[in-house]
């Protein structure tokens, strides 16, 4: 049973929550900064803007999405750079992500990034991704190959009003541009690299230790005891009214940390290292526990705090083979309180050989209890984590990586990955359920609990160490969390906290779908050969945010037990044909590189790694109880959030073309309800002449032939033979809309063998864009792609004439159908 143990009243201040949207117009979701300073609003739908990429993916379906850098330019400048990704209309270039090398993009050479015109970066990639540009493009904005394991990647949000492109000096092999497309250019403003956005910036470097939303007035905290039965549930039901959960807080001090990690650290002779942490200011005392190799025996530091002594840390004798030890030194409050931050240093007393050390946690003592406050993950893979903490070690003898582990009972580590796995969290809103996950996998770690540190949820690992999800929940009337034990054993002594804040706004919102629910979809499987590993199909409208995944391989001793990793993601919006993300690799999706490889350390592979918006929580061998290789790995899409208004589906590869066994989990986070937000008004066949002369359908010059190819991505080897035409003259069509709508979408298939078609559309004569497809592909010509016509254009119409005019120098403009979506009418404001 779960017994509540009462309501506690969370004495908070700060900027309300709130449901409005950020500044500009209400069909697009934040722009820019606004994307980190607004996470507390990614319940709101976004049917204004698309998410497309731009990658080196296999033009012919295989396997060479970069190794030969076939497919990476779309094509060589005059002046001999590699064009990556261009586009026209307004915008924001949201990721950007490159491996090359696992230990260096150097090769890569300049970057230029131009917007509207104007060039917002350019330098050595090599130099922004370590940080050396300054703010914006710092840690953890950008990342190397050390914090991401083998990649590189730059997630400073860059809009524009009416154009993007970004060239580099030389192939880069493997890339990812991923891009957000408005419908019209309100509320958007050019980027301005002169921003320093300096409180993102620190937002984003609390990652999985603070919460990343504003605070919300009125919070309450509902917390229960967690005594579950093996096959048996419990609920709490939560607050009633228009509310938002912000906060899940779940201990489980019956389940162990999984023994065997791998981390980077570094020793120190006769010396000693400093840094500065964060603490709570209302501390009664700071707890510092550190990690450390076991395996040199009798090492004693001395720890001071504010340059007062606080303790001193002692590993005893050495244990042969090695492993890890977790020190604590308790420190007095008298040091601590009333400060945000203190100087931690140690000094070197004694060692058999030398002092080491490998990750700080720093835990406040806040209300009676241990809160995690900062995490400094030490080593030569975490320069600029070192750096933002001012770290500094005096004396270095060594720096590496090793792989240990922690003494445990196995039975009691295999119980403890039993509960994770077995103990589901479900939450139901307003008579839905939403969420049903696994604990584990839901906070971030589905092999054992590993420590998880994400931008909105995260597993700290040391002594009875928290599960905090800090995904946004909003409800009109009731919600109710659920804890079912499916597994045969019971989680006993545990405890639940669910915060939650009153929030007026949620009720329209929910109420007319400028809002969604928040879902956490999950599903584990053996994977079928030939056919992709499913994250999400949704109907309706939504946001997909990211997912947590464990991939369990099934490849024997002998051969490349990582090959399942050699697959491609491919997100296909609203009932697309083709894919509008088409990725290059299983570890380039989680933004790593050469399967999450060390390069600096004999390029050890699945070595783990943390980000804000991507990381590889854990690999796993038998071991540790896993039958050959298994990885654990999140991504997290909160400036490239994928927006869907009539459906997703959103798969990925497990081996080249699916052909690779394995035993896969995954969780996927995003927001929605099952109404869509457009619905197909009207559909032109260019290659039917009845549909033509019904839709008044003109193309002066037009020339037809049958094409038989196939589209892109699941279905790259199922030919479809259809009509294709193609003219330089304009094209014209009338089509019939929904008279309440708000904006238009056009779908078009067509013939993508010519790169860079290019048209001028225009609605009842008035020009609202350029419709740009720089993409070609001779292998699967066929192409659907969109653009979306904005509501100003197209509200109160019945029907609606569309000129295509194709600009001068541009190959023939092609096309097989036109689908005409209608946008649900935009929301009425409300009347007094």
């Amino acid at each position: 049973m779960i017994v509540v143990v009462g309501l506690v009243l969370a004495l908070v201040v700060g900027v309300p929550a709130g449901a409005a949207p950020a500044p500009g117009a209400s069909d697009k979701g934040p722009v820019g900064w606004d994307v980190y300073r607004s996470i507390d609003g990614l319940a709101r739908m976004r049917p204004g803007e698309q998410v497309k990429q731009f990658s080196s993916f296999d033009r012919a379906g295989n396997n060479d999405d970069g190794f030969a850098g076939t497919y990476s330019c779309l094509r060589d400048e005059a002046n001999g750079d590699c064009l990556l990704a261009d586009a026209r209309g307004a915008g924001e270039v949201s990721s950007i992500w490159f491996t090359y090398e696992s230990t260096s993009v150097a090769a890569i050479g300049r970057i230029k990034i131009e917007l509207d015109g104007k060039v917002v970066l350019q330098g050595s990639l090599q130099d922004i991704v370590n940080g050396a540009k300054g703010a914006p493009f710092v840690w953890p904005l950008v990342g190397n190959s050390a914090d991401t394991m083998g990649g590189a990647a730059i997630k400073v949000p860059m809009p524009y009003t009416t154009s993007m492109r970004i060239t580099t000096e030389n192939n880069p092999h493997f890339y990812h541009v991923t891009y957000r497309q408005f419908a019209d250019a309100a509320g958007v403003r050019t980027f301005n690299p002169a921003d320093k956005a300096t409180d993102v910036i620190q937002r984003l470097r609390g990652f999985g230790v603070r919460d990343p939303k504003p605070v919300a007035p009125g919070a309450r905290v509902q917390s229960a005891a967690v005594d579950v039965p093996g096959g048996s549930a419990a609920s709490i039901p939560l607050p009633s009214g228009a509310r938002r959960i912000t906060q899940l807080y779940l201990r489980l001090p019956q389940v162990i940390a999984a023994p065997g990690l791998s981390d980077d650290g570094r020793a120190y002779g006769a010396g000693g290292s400093s840094f500065t942490a964060t603490v709570a200011p209302e501390n009664d005392g700071v707890r510092i526990t550190r990690r450390v190799d076991a395996g040199i025996g009798e090492q004693r530091a001395d720890l001071l705090v504010g340059g007062r002594p606080a303790g001193q840390f002692y590993s005893g004798p050495a244990r042969a083979g090695g492993g890890w030890l977790d020190q604590v030194v308790e420190v007095p409050a008298d040091l601590t309180r009333n400060r945000s931050q203190v100087q931690v240093a140690t000094r070197f007393v004694s060692s058999a050989e030398d002092v080491n050390e490998f990750r700080y946690e720093v835990h406040s003592k806040v209300g009676g209890r241990w809160e995690r406050t900062d995490v400094l993950d030490l080593g030569h893979n975490h320069p600029n984590e070192e750096a933002v903490h001012g770290y500094r070690v005096d004396g270095e003898r060594w720096a590496g990586l090793r792989r240990f582990r922690y003494p445990a009972d196995p039975g009691q580590a295999t119980a403890s990955e039993a509960a994770l796995e077995g103990l589901r969290l479900r939450l139901t809103f307003d008579g839905q359920t939403t969420v049903d996950a696994p604990v584990g996998e839901f906070f971030g770690s589905g092999l054992g609990k590993y420590a998880s540190r994400t931008l909105l949820h995260a597993i700290d690992t040391t002594e009875n160490g928290a599960f905090t999800a800090w995904w946004p929940m909003p409800y009109a009337r009731s919600a109710v969390a659920e804890l079912v034990n499916t597994s045969g054993a019971p989680v006993t002594g545990g405890s639940l906290e669910v915060t939650s804040a009153p929030d007026s706004g949620v009720t329209a919102g929910l109420r007319d779908g400028t809002l969604g629910y928040f879902h956490a979809t999950h599903h584990r499987a053996a994977t079928v050969s030939g056919q992709d590993w499913n994250f999400l199909t949704a109907q309706g409208r939504g946001v997909f945010y990211g997912v947590t995944s464990s991939m369990r391989g099934g490849i024997p001793p002998g051969q490349n037990q990582l090959n399942h990793l050699e697959g491609d993601e491919r997100m296909y919006p609203n009932g697309s044909a083709s894919p509008a993300i088409h990725g290059t690799g299983s570890e380039d999706f989680y933004e790593s590189g050469w399967y999450f490889q060390d390069g600096r350390d004999g390029g050890v592979e699945g070595v783990p790694y943390a980000m804000p918006q991507a990381g590889l929580v854990s690999r796993e061998d038998a071991s540790d109880g896993c039958r050959y290789v298994c990885l654990n790995a999140y991504r997290l899409m909160i400036g490239d959030g994928v927006p869907f208004g009539n459906g997703i589906e959103f798969d990925i590869e497990h081996g080249d073309r699916s052909s690779m066994p394995a035993d896969y989990s995954s969780t996927a986070y995003w927001y929605g309800q099952s109404t869509p937000s457009m619905s197909q008004s009207d559909v032109v066949e260019v290659g039917d002449d009845a549909s033509r002369s019904q839709h008044g359908y003109s193309a002066p010059g037009e020339t037809r032939e049958s094409l038989t190819s196939a589209f892109e991505g699941k279905g790259d080897r199922t030919p479809v033979t259809g009509t294709t035409t193609a003219t330089t003259q304009p094209v014209t069509f009338t089509a019939r809309v929904d008279q309440s709508n708000g904006g238009l979408r056009l779908h078009r298939v067509s013939d993508q063998a010519q790169a860079f078609q290019h048209a001028r559309v225009f609605v009842n004569d008035r020009l609202v864009g350029d419709w740009y497809q720089p993409l070609g592909n001779t292998h699967s010509r066929w192409l659907e792609d969109s653009f979306d016509i904005p509501a100003s254009a197209t509200t109160g119409q019945t029907s609606v004439q569309v000129r295509l005019e194709p600009v001068a120098g541009a190959p023939a403009w092609s096309a097989s159908r036109y689908t005409v979506f209608s946008q649900g009418a935009p929301p009425q404001p409300a009347q007094d």
